[in-house]
């Protein structure tokens, strides 16, 4: 079975989005001021990190108030009935706090239902993809009609200002998708993730949990975000290309039938070693790095909004979503909008 496009949806999972929405923290955090706050020369900053400026939140805001301005804003970008949901999937990588999920507390901020189911999905920065899938699934067994998908991190709260590479890179902010089944033109072509463990200690934020807390042992450090840059690079690096292999084989496609690109925004070096280890054309690509920095989980979804507001998400022409997380992760998605 093929569309219009010859595009082969013999395997395709149903499910469409059908409206996107983002919300960012009021206070815009740009390179100059980065410059001062660590003592740098006047474009330092823009020049290690790539970026001109990101949000980062003050201590008031909460991530759960923020995560409901994105959903609000999908609401009312499609004029979309907030009793129309009937589940809430939180796809962020960082939680509000170990219990109650984060879902949770999301619903209590938001203007859905609250008393409709809610759940996370966690994979670290690529937790929307997780997340589309498991939608998807849900979606066809006939369990929900509509759902809301959330990612808000806040990252600034675990950034450790004396390590350098990663207090350049990160910014705050929400976007949200709201899904449901369609009309089944529109679907999921292949989804692949794989966990390389190799690299679990690469990326990592130790505090919070089991593992280490007030009883096991622990110190303030534990709490913040710690990262080898240059390691994790070389491990993501060297196994991008055969991974993009299978994704796209599992979707009987090649690159050149894909005509949008939404990539995690992790750095300006992993965007750019996309571009041209890929071959992916520059207007393909989705890039909002410079303007907003690599916002955990949020990235990819708010990459998809401005894939959509700038009618590079449409039916018939193959979209993949992709990323790498903490743990080692890869994951990836090709759609049908």
């Amino acid at each position: 079975m093929f569309n219009d496009n010859e595009i082969p949806i013999k395997t395709l999972v149903p499910i469409k989005i059908i409206a996107t929405g983002v919300a960012l923290p009021p206070d815009k955090l740009e390179a100059t001021e980065l410059d001062k706050k660590l003592n740098k020369p006047v474009g330092y900053s823009l020049k290690r990190s790539g970026i001109l400026y990101r949000y980062h939140a003050d201590h008031q805001l909460q991530q759960a108030d923020l995560a409901a301005k994105a959903i609000d804003d999908a609401l009312n970008r499609c004029d979309i009935a907030a009793q129309s949901i009937d589940l809430l999937i939180s796809a962020c990588a960082l939680p509000v706090q170990a219990l109650p999920y984060t879902a949770a507390h999301i619903l209590k901020a938001s203007s859905l239902p609250k008393t409709i189911a809610s759940l996370d999905v966690n994979v670290s920065c690529v937790s929307f993809i997780s997340a589309l899938q498991v939608a998807a699934g849900l979606l066809n067994t006939g369990a929900y009609r509509r759902i809301a998908i959330v990612s808000a991190d806040l990252a600034s709260r675990g950034l450790n200002w004396q390590d350098e590479e990663s207090s350049l890179i990160f910014g705050d902010g929400a976007a949200c998708a709201i899904v449901e089944q369609g009309d089944g033109c529109s679907g999921i072509l292949s989804c692949l993730f794989e966990t390389h463990t190799d690299g679990i200690d690469l990326c990592e934020i130790r505090g919070g949990g089991s593992r280490r807390n007030l009883r096991t042992g622990m110190d303030e450090s534990d709490c913040l975000f710690h990262m080898q840059g240059k390691p994790l690079f070389r491990l993501a690096s060297s196994l991008i290309e055969p991974y993009l292999a299978r994704l796209l084989n599992q979707a009987s496609l090649t690159l050149a039938d894909i005509a949008t690109v939404i990539p995690h925004q992790a750095s300006h070096l992993s965007l750019e070693h996309m571009r041209k280890r890929l071959n992916v054309a520059s207007d393909a690509l989705i890039d909002i790095y410079r303007f907003r920095g690599n916002q955990v989980a949020a990235s990819i979804p708010s990459a998809l909004h401005e894939a959509i507001i700038t009618q590079r998400f449409n039916p018939g022409k193959p979209v993949m979503l992709i990323g790498t997380a903490a743990g080692l992760t890869l994951g990836g998605m090709i759609l049908l909008p």
